[in-house]
């Protein structure tokens, strides 16, 4: 009895985890835009699943600050600001800096050459990605390639707020980007390069590429904010 009882809970845990996923990457492709409202009942209707496993899901999302809650009338996707995207920016490369100062080049030598293969293979897609100018290929690889990045220093806290910030620069920075007709060769696109020089030690080289993406960034989304 207890079995099927456990069984069940992880059948619902895997649920929520699902429609938590296919919501974020709606919310991510900017086809639930700023601002939108919704309730329970229809993501419920619109995944065909009880209401359970998506409340839950939707207060995760509210816990990454994806959406908000609207007392007594449902849920809404969060609207980040210009000033908004400007600190998360400032964030992350608070957190980066402070992982290069505090053990970079020791974190790499204890990291698997395994890990830093499939590493490199995540650079090679996203910047084929964003050569191309596909923001809907881009935005999954690229958040893949920073996880497992930020992996290598063995700390689920930095990596999962690093993981939470760039969801939320991407939600801010896509609507912006779909207003250009054609996005090949506005995208950051290094990569590779900076996988390299990761897996070469090469720390310099890693700082300095990765002062140009946060650059990039601002520049290209300030010019269409």
């Amino acid at each position: 009895m207890a079995a099927g009882g456990d069984s069940s809970v992880i059948r619902r845990s895997t649920l929520r985890q699902q429609i938590a996923d296919a919501l974020r990457d709606e919310v991510l492709a900017g086809r639930l835009p700023s601002g939108h409202p919704f309730t329970v009942k229809e993501i419920a209707e619109q995944y065909g699943v009880s209401a359970t496993p998506v409340r839950e899901a939707l207060l995760d999302l509210c816990a990454q600050g994806l959406l908000d809650v609207e007392q007594h009338r449902g849920f809404k996707v969060h609207a980040f600001t210009a000033d908004d995207f400007r600190a998360m920016v400032e964030a992350r490369t608070l957190i980066i800096e402070g992982i290069f100062r505090s053990g970079a080049d020791q974190a790499l030598r204890a990291t698997a050459a395994g890990v830093l293969i499939s590493i490199r293979r995540r650079a090679d897609e996203a910047e084929r990605a964003a050569r191309a100018g596909d923001l809907d290929v881009l935005i999954g690889y690229d958040l893949r390639f920073w996880r497992e990045l930020s992996g290598i220093v063995n700390n689920a806290y930095i990596s999962d707020f690093l993981d939470r910030i760039r969801v939320q620069t991407w939600m801010f920075a896509v609507p912006l980007l779909r207003r250009e007709a054609d996005l090949k060769g506005l995208l950051w696109h290094d990569h590779s390069a900076l996988a390299d020089a990761l897996i070469q030690h090469d720390l310099a080289t890693a700082q300095r590429l990765i002062t140009e993406y946060n650059e990039h960034s601002l520049a290209l989304v300030g010019t269409r904010g």
